[in-house]
């Protein structure tokens, strides 16, 4: 690794993305993956981290990551095929863990397209463990985007509904109070917008969108209460959301769901989604790096 240089990525100019948006298509189309490195959240101000690893100014690897929780830090990778199986892909998380140690990051997600054998193998490698799989969704058919006879409102979130989101999200999935509190409070950039659905005056439901640039939306932390799911409230919430994206000119909407979760893969897909690609993801304590 020594002719290599590995570098924190400081630079968000233009030409900088454009050489990591060159090595993703050739990554992708030499292994014939999905491949998505999330390019699109590389920001000098509330974006991933990154860093970079080039030979004589040519970029022949790339890792960013992030955390939305401030304990478990999700990991996007990518080496140039010609200098695979040298160790640039160690190196380059090697010196992320460092930083994401001195930040209390105690566990790495890494996210694999499933068409990726080299991914896979790789991470396998590494001694990952498997965890689960998601489907990435697109907004293909907004002629199926149609309301429902349900009267919900939709409102921004304020302040003082901080402790219905937190309710309503552990509950809907699953997850601790406290952790969702720390999640809900370490996502709070400009970028992302809460609503909270109502019907008339009672709060049954919450969704959020990432806008991440101008013509990207993505949907995350959609959910209703488990007392008032089974009634179509969840489709018309989904259904306000994408008209109301598609009214500010979104022209590429976005969200990702468990692939085991079949009940809100057809809701959406009734909503005008397609399934767009598959990831794998592998999780691994960072004290085993």
């Amino acid at each position: 690794m020594q002719k290599y240089k590995i570098i924190k990525m400081n630079d968000f100019s233009n030409y900088q993305i454009d050489q990591i948006r060159m090595l993703e298509q050739l990554c992708k189309v030499f292994d014939r993956s999905s491949l998505r490195v999330g390019i699109e959240s590389l920001k000098e101000i509330d974006g991933d981290e990154g860093f970079l690893c080039k030979n004589e100014g040519q970029l022949i690897g790339f890792l960013s990551w992030y955390s939305s929780d401030g304990i478990e830090a999700n990991i996007n990778s990518m080496v140039h095929p010609e200098y695979r199986r040298s160790g640039i892909f160690r190196e380059l998380l090697e010196r992320a863990a460092s930083e994401m140690q001195r930040q209390g990051i105690l566990t790495c997600r890494f996210r694999v397209p499933s068409n990726s054998e080299s991914g896979i193998d790789c991470i396998r490698h590494l001694g990952a463990d498997f965890s689960t799989s998601e489907f990435s969704m697109t907004l293909k058919n907004v002629e199926d985007t149609k309301l429902c006879s349900i009267d919900v409102i939709l409102r921004l979130a304020e302040e003082e509904d901080f402790e219905f989101l937190v309710k309503c999200s552990s509950q809907a999935f699953g997850d601790s109070e406290s952790w969702t509190r720390k999640y809900l409070s370490h996502t709070r950039e400009p970028s992302r917008i809460t609503y909270i659905a109502k019907d008339n005056l009672t709060p049954i439901g919450m969704i959020r969108v990432n806008c991440i640039d101008t013509k990207t939306a993505v949907i995350h932390d959609f959910c209703v209460l488990p007392a008032f799911q089974g009634r179509g409230y969840g489709r018309n919430i989904l259904a306000r959301v994408v008209k109301l994206l598609l009214s500010q000119d979104y022209s590429l909407i976005r969200l990702s769901v468990v692939t085991q979760n079949r009940h809100a893969l057809s809701l959406y897909q009734s909503t005008g989604f397609d399934i767009s690609a598959e990831s794998f993801y592998y999780m691994l304590p960072i004290h085993k790096i």
